[in-house]
This record gives structure tokens, sequence and C-alpha cells, in this order.
């Protein structure tokens, strides 16, 4: 008894044969040919896996958190290699309390002093008496030619709720500019080697009361 490959089944499963062969191929089965009827069921199985495969569809919800994580990993790898992370130098959140103080989160306050080269950067940022916003001032010093001002500078301000705030700062280094406080705070400006300097600042005043973060 002649069998049949297991190419000439696969082309019987996917109906490419001619009419004659199929009628040969369909009489052998007919015979009870064990071996060859195990072949034709495996091949009849991965096709029709495969017909399925083709008309999934995947959850729309599905895809769009798979779309947003490849995009959230490749702007991560992106971003630590266009940019550097500044220097703290002083936080005053950091300091020690005086013995019976309130705890600084507490004042509205907070004073911080960074170095990146090529600048220092001194910022300043309280709770504004109105409202859940915060008001941040700070001056940019170029440390590389001592007494020089970075004026000039584009300062972007953005945090964790997509609000971006742009400014400039004025001849003196100094910027003035306000944003919703959301916790989080991101400042970032024009580095050396068309690196960004990013000053992230987690939990920005602490649990101050009225925060919404």
């Amino acid at each position: 008894m002649r069998h049949f490959t297991a190419e000439e089944w696969i082309d019987f499963v996917n109906q490419v044969t001619s009419p004659k062969q199929q009628g040969a191929m369909r009489k052998h089965l007919d015979t009870g040919c064990e071996r060859c009827m195990e072949t034709v069921a495996l091949w009849q199985k991965l096709h029709n896996t495969g017909a399925m495969e083709v008309s999934y569809q995947p959850p729309v919800a599905q895809v769009r958190l798979a779309k947003a994580a490849f995009a959230t990993a490749g702007g991560a790898k992106q971003r630590n290699e266009m940019s550097s992370f500044a220097e703290v130098m002083f936080d005053s959140f950091l300091q020690p309390l005086l013995a019976g103080a309130r705890s600084s989160g507490g004042l509205g306050t907070r004073q911080m002093l960074y170095r990146a080269d090529p600048y220092q950067i001194d910022i300043q940022i309280e709770a504004k008496p109105e409202g859940n916003r915060l008001m941040v001032t700070g001056q940019l010093l170029d440390v590389s030619s001592p007494g020089v001002a970075g004026r000039d500078v584009k300062i972007t301000l953005s945090n964790h709720r997509g609000n971006v705030v742009h400014t400039v700062t004025n001849q003196f280094g100094e910027f003035r500019s306000e944003i919703e406080n959301t916790g989080d705070l991101e400042l970032s400006f024009p580095g050396q080697a068309e690196k960004s300097i990013v000053i992230s600042l987690r939990n920005t005043l602490g649990n101050l009361p009225g925060s919404k973060a």
C-alpha cells in the first residue's frame, strides 16, 4: 500500500492538490490507513489553528495598554541618553529641625541649591495662598565664568498631571513661574553637549494641607 508524504497531505488539507490527486487520497483514507489518518488530523488541526489566529482581534483596551508600555520604555531609554541629573548641594527639607520646631513640610516653602555643569541653580518653591498652585522662583549662574548669569535659558516646568509651563531666564539668570501642585515637579533646561539638565522633585512640598498629591 502506497502512503502519501507529509507534503502531499499538507497540500491536501490546504486544498491545493488537483481533483484527481484529492480523489486518490480520499480513497486511501477510506481504506482506514491509521498512519495517514493521523497525519491528516495533525495538519488539519494546525490549519484550523492558523485560520483562527488570522481572524483573532485582541481587545482594543489591551492593545492601547501594550502600545503605551512600549512607548514609555522607549521614551525612558531616550530620555536617559539625552538628559543628565543635577547634584543636590542644599535642600531645606533635608536639614535637621530645631527642637520643638514644626515640620518644614508644613511651612509651604522649600529652598534648594543644585550643581549641574556649567550651572549652579538656586530654586525656591512656595505654595500660593489661593488655590492649589506652586510658585517656582530660581536663578542660574554660570560657574565656568564666575559672576556671569545664565541668561536667555529656556526653562520647562512640568508635573505628573501633564501640565507643562515654559519660561526664559532674564539678564540676571532669574526665572519665575507657577504650576499646579500635584506633589511631584520636574524642572529641565539645556545643559552641555545638547543634554537637558533635569531636576526631579518627588513630594515637592511634603504633605501640605490642601494638596491634591
